[in-house]
């Protein structure tokens, strides 16, 4: 087992106060920390996660120094139908109120263009040219790389899906207070993209992907399913805000991120 740097507990700030969901690291990680994790999982049974916070002079390091995280209000994520909770989310995000909306309806359907506001269902699985694990550690050097301030977290979770509900985090309460919903995507995500958890904070995520869609019908697809999981990735991202825009962007790009707002 790979030696721990120093770190502790983190104790809920919900309920009797007893409840500890992750280990944090009290430093930030070290350059090859969560590649040596990540490669004993499978016989630690605990899932690494590079956790980032509000900022780097956040001296709290919410959420998790802060104690931020809410297991117990959580479901399990294999209660969950991750095509159903899609669609679900997509026609939420594509209603029209003419009397309560700040786009025009012509606008705001230009935003999900094709599709407007018909849920075209979920992309195909797509085949992987790259080792999913190899490519998960290479991502994650590259996420420490540009997030230097991030710290170890060690969940005991089978996956980094289950991980995020597990470790109780919150960042798409905005959007919707159980985690598991996001968590029984993701196990999707793995599953057909060969996706793997890599890093998250107070309110974003970051995923390694092995098997990007590779064209533009595919990548659609993806799109919608990205905008449906988190509209703000697309509503508030990279200019222009459509859907068409947004795929073009994630064809072949072995890391997806997500923030909401």
């Amino acid at each position: 087992m790979t030696l721990l740097p120093p770190g502790r507990m983190v104790t809920c700030d919900e309920g009797d106060g007893n409840v500890q969901p992750l280990w944090l690291s009290d430093r930030p990680a070290t350059a090859g920390l969560w590649a040596r994790i990540y490669a004993e999982h499978t016989r630690s049974g605990l899932w690494p996660l590079l956790l980032d916070s509000l900022g780097p002079s956040d001296d709290e390091f919410r959420p998790w120094g802060s104690g931020e995280v809410f297991p117990e209000q959580m479901s399990s994520p294999a209660s969950h139908d991750p095509a159903r909770l899609l669609a679900e989310w997509w026609a939420a995000y594509t209603a029209v109120d003419e009397d309560d909306d700040v786009l025009s309806v012509k606008r705001r359907l230009a935003v999900t263009a094709p599709f407007g506001q018909n849920w075209p269902g979920t992309a195909p699985s797509g085949e992987s040219a790259a080792n999913a694990d190899q490519l998960a550690t290479e991502n994650a050097e590259a996420f420490l790389s540009g997030r230097p301030q991030s710290r170890l977290g060690l969940v005991a979770a089978a996956s980094g899906a289950e991980a995020l509900t597990v470790a109780g985090w919150a960042g798409p309460l905005n959007y919707d207070d159980d985690t598991a919903k996001f968590s029984a995507v993701v196990r999707d995500w793995e599953r057909r993209f060969g996706a793997r958890v890599v890093a998250v904070g107070f309110s974003t995520l970051h995923l390694s992907v092995a098997a990007p869609p590779m064209n533009e019908e595919d990548a659609l697809l993806v799109a919608a399913e990205h905008f449906a999981f988190c509209p703000d990735n697309v509503r508030q991202g990279d200019r222009p805000y459509t859907l068409a825009a947004y795929a073009g962007r994630i064809t072949g790009a072995h890391s997806w991120d997500f923030w909401w707002d």
